[in-house]
């Protein structure tokens, strides 16, 4: 089952509702693409496995690294949660600095 990485999205059950009211169980399952992104912070492409909704939703905000620091961590993988932690840990080095 496909998960993305950065938002949780997941496969969600649904019924498909005929005009005479029989219902159908299907699956949806989000549009989840492997894609490598470049973190501005870190200097270095990041591969996730994010859906594309999460893709568009990233550019809106302002790029990878304002997203993912945005992002509530009950959200996250853990391999986007070890992604956030090393941009925190350079982001606090660089304003130490």
């Amino acid at each position: 089952m496909s998960r993305c990485e950065l938002s949780g999205k997941s496969p969600v059950v649904k019924n498909l509702v005929s005009h005479s009211n029989i219902k159908t169980k299907s699956t949806a399952m989000p549009n989840v693409q492997r894609k490598r992104i470049f973190s501005k912070t870190l200097n270095q492409m990041v591969r996730l496995y994010m859906a594309t909704s999460t893709i568009r939703d990233m550019e809106h905000t302002g790029g990878f690294d304002k997203f993912i620091l945005s992002q509530n961590d009950a959200v996250l993988s853990q391999r986007a949660l070890d992604v956030k932690a090393r941009i925190r840990r350079k982001m606090n080095k660089a304003k130490k600095a």
